[in-house]
């Protein structure tokens, strides 16, 4: 059974994509900072229920420099480490001239140089296990914009462009990195826009409707089955034709 480590993985759609590799029979390793009742569920849930397991893990990953110590327990722990989907992100949004510089700092730390630094550890792991499979969960707004997301669009375009270079990196060495870039998804985050811009979004969109949890955990499991063994590199947009 191979292991999948899922950042950010207590609810929303990091718990979404837990819930849909365990059931596919992945031993997901759910990393947050707490666990939350909906994942102690989810953990309940998978408990007998075929060969796939949620196991929960608390970590903070804005303690950057702790991430290479909680990779070695995690390889201890649960053996190679097959997967790794970075999640985990704050969606602060703000105008830039008014928001705080520990608030960017903050930012760019938890979306950008937490992922790069955990993936960095993950695929040494991989490499030495013969391969494996990278998702780095970026958004439309990375490449589209969005006022008053000036810095989270920041984060989110930094991981497409790390994304695209890392595939030529250790594609050789037998591990496979993409990215899914959502679009506004029906999450406590595009809730926060009020009903109006969330009407704005679903009549844009070419589907005319938000994008679900399930949609995009449908297409992280696409990217970490054997039917993606050829792609690598890319970016697979799930935003309900909001971009088309």
């Amino acid at each position: 059974m191979h292991s999948v480590l899922v950042t950010g993985a207590s609810r929303g759609l990091g718990l979404a994509i837990a819930r849909k590799l365990a059931e596919i029979g992945f031993q997901v390793i759910a990393v947050a900072r707490k666990e939350t009742s909906q994942l102690s569920s989810a953990i309940l849930e998978r408990e007998g229920n075929g060969p796939g397991s949620i196991r929960f893990v608390p970590f903070d990953l804005a303690n950057v420099e702790e991430i290479p110590s909680l990779l070695r327990k995690l390889r201890k722990e649960f053996g190679p480490i097959y997967g790794l989907v970075n999640n985990a992100a704050l969606g602060t949004d703000g105008v830039l001239a008014l928001m705080h510089d520990s608030k960017i700092e903050q930012l760019v730390r938890l979306n950008t140089l937490s992922p790069i630094v955990l993936t960095k550890y993950a695929v040494r792991s991989m490499i030495a296990d013969g391969g494996g499979r990278i998702v780095n969960i970026a958004s439309i707004v990375g490449s589209t914009g969005y006022s008053g997301l000036s810095v989270y669009g920041a984060t989110k375009a930094s991981l497409l462009g790390f994304t695209r270079s890392l595939a030529r990196e250790v594609g050789k060495m037998g591990v496979n990195v993409n990215a899914v870039a959502p679009g506004f998804v029906d999450t406590d985050m595009t809730q926060k826009l009020g009903d109006e811009k969330r009407q704005q979004i679903v009549r844009r969109s070419a589907l005319r409707r938000l994008t679900s949890l399930n949609d995009v955990a449908n297409a992280v499991e696409f990217l970490l089955s054997d039917k993606a063994n050829s792609i690598t590199g890319t970016v697979l947009t799930v935003d309900a034709g909001n971009t088309a």
